[in-house]
């Protein structure tokens, strides 16, 4: 009996397992079929999959163009918007992991960030104009830079997504070759060294004695301020902070020169020298929007906060002015409504109806064009007509030949943009911000100064004036600032003309500048304020 139930036991047992043996394999080919099938049951149609993706990467854009509508402005943005890049790339190529995605959802992104933006003004956002220098400009700083800045990661992740399909066994998804590998690992460290640059912050370096360490009692910052309900930034420098101080406006409007100033330091050993950047100019080009409250008004308003600022900073009863170009137009209207604000006014380039001198560019350019046989220059300034234009890019023909038609002999180019651009108190996107700034922030307020004319508006000032000409300014300029010059009254006027300068005089010779300023100082300030007197 022992033996019979041994053997029902045996056999019983042994067909179980045989039976175990026979399903084992059918199950782990179910569950391999499972987890390799899984893409393709979830979107089983390529276009579908496809379609997912897009709708995926359109979603991101739309949350992109929310935040940023004129893209990445600030560094936490441009990081932001990278790191985001990447990860939708992933998660797209993922999905869709066909071959057609590295063309496909680059163009969504490109598409839906376009729609998304249409009500946002500038030339940076606007149509695209190839055929004029700054179109072209305004092409390559508002969209081929967030081109690079967003779709290369998004490209990175999107190969790198495809890759992990293929992993988990998705039906069109394929090995990447060596030369996907290779254009993969090449965007990647592209990627990372982009990544690097935009990351270093902007700094500014202390001022220093012959030991090389800081001297004591000066100053060396950047200082974001609430100016006007908006971020806007100085650069505040000097070897005394007890003693004079100096408010720099830079010309534009939209125009930075805290690199220009920086770059020689001759001011900031006898005074406290502020450097504002504007609202939407420069490190200040976050300030911009909205657009329509961006006011001539509203800089002059701007400009005094930043002035009473200072003065309470330092504890000064004024500051003194300088302002170069449409900086010397600021500075006339901000003292002409708070005089007592300011010890005097310095203007470089001196502007003063930006109609007239724009009309008389207008002919100097022509007259050069028919000169020289320029057909189709002169053809462009007799269509558009003398200025003034309703868009900006039609003002291109006017002021881009300015140093054919009036060469400045011993003009310095490392004094313009983008040589000014390349000290540490920029970081990687206030350098592509000054540009952006320039253009969009001219477009906004370049039709308000039109009808601004200060031989009409400004018959005297209520602070010492000095004007600076350089030698070798323009007509156009040149003469609309003699004739106001001659006519406005003020407690003390002087008119200075540099040697050998341009419309920029204080960077052309800046040793000539400094001495001026040190007259400027002498002639201006109270007793008690003066130091470091030669």
């Amino acid at each position: 009996m022992a033996s019979i139930i041994g053997n029902l036991v045996t056999d019983r047992s042994g067909a179980e397992m045989g039976a175990r043996a026979t399903l084992e394999p059918r199950r782990a080919a179910a569950d391999g079929r499972s987890v390799a099938a899984w893409p393709k049951r979830v979107w089983p149609n390529p276009r579908v999959a496809m379609a997912a993706a897009s709708v995926l990467v359109a979603a991101w854009a739309s949350v992109s163009v929310s935040l940023t509508p004129r893209g990445p402005v600030t560094t936490a943005q441009a990081l932001w918007a990278m790191g985001s890049a990447l990860i939708v790339g992933v998660l797209a190529g993922y999905v869709a992991a066909g071959p057609w995605s590295f063309v496909v959802l680059p163009f969504v992104f490109v598409l839906a960030f376009e729609a998304g933006r249409v009500s946002i003004v500038g030339p940076t956002v606007d149509a695209i104009h190839l055929d004029a220098f700054y179109g072209v400009v305004a092409f390559v700083v508002g969209r081929v830079f967030h081109g690079v800045l967003v779709l290369l990661p998004l490209e990175v992740g999107v190969s790198h997504g495809a890759w992990l399909a293929s992993r988990a066994g998705h039906p069109r998804a394929t090995s990447p070759g060596r030369l996907r590998w290779a254009l993969t690992a090449v965007g990647s460290l592209a990627t990372v060294a982009l990544a690097a640059a935009v990351a270093r912050p902007a700094t500014t370096a202390p001022i220093v004695g012959a030991d090389g360490e800081p001297i004591a009692g000066s100053v060396a910052e950047l200082v974001a301020l609430p100016i006007g309900g908006h971020q806007q930034m100085l650069m505040i420098r000097g070897r005394d902070v007890s003693g004079p101080v100096l408010l720099y406006l830079a010309g534009g409007p939209g125009g930075t020169d805290l690199g220009a100033v920086r770059r020689d330091v001759g001011l900031e050993e006898d005074f406290v020298v502020a450097v504002w950047e504007q609202r939407g100019a420069g490190k200040s080009y976050a300030a911009l929007d909205p657009a329509e409250t961006l006011t001539v008004d509203q800089l002059v308003s701007d400009t005094i906060e930043v002035t009473d600022y200072l003065r309470e900073r330092f504890g000064v009863e004024k500051v003194f002015l300088v302002g170069q170009s449409w900086g010397s137009t600021l500075g006339v209207l901000a003292v002409q409504a708070r005089p007592d604000l300011y010890y005097a006014l310095v203007g470089v380039g001196q502007m003063v109806s930006q109609r007239a001198t724009d009309v008389m560019f207008w002919e100097d350019t022509l007259a050069w064009a028919e000169a020289t046989g320029d057909e189709e220059l002169a053809a462009a300034l007799r269509r558009n007509g003398p200025p003034p234009y309703a868009e900006l890019l039609r003002y291109d023909p006017v002021v881009s030949h300015e140093h054919d038609w009036n060469s400045y002999p011993e003009l310095d180019l490392s004094n313009e943009m983008p040589g000014i651009l390349f000290v540490p108190e920029y970081s990687f996107m206030d350098r592509v911000n000054a540009f952006r700034g320039f253009l969009d922030t001219n477009a906004t307020l370049y039709p308000q100064l039109q009808e601004i004319d200060f031989r009409r508006d400004v018959p005297s000032l209520g602070v010492p004036f000095y004007m600076v000409l350089g030698e070798h300014e323009a007509r156009g300029r040149a003469v609309v600032a003699e004739e106001w010059f001659a006519m406005v009254e003020a407690p003390m006027k002087e008119r200075f003309v540099i040697e050998g300068a341009g419309h920029r005089a204080h960077f052309d010779r800046p040793p000539e500048f400094r001495a001026l300023m040190r007259h400027v100082l002498e002639q201006s300030a109270p007793r008690s304020r003066r130091y470091n007197d030669v």
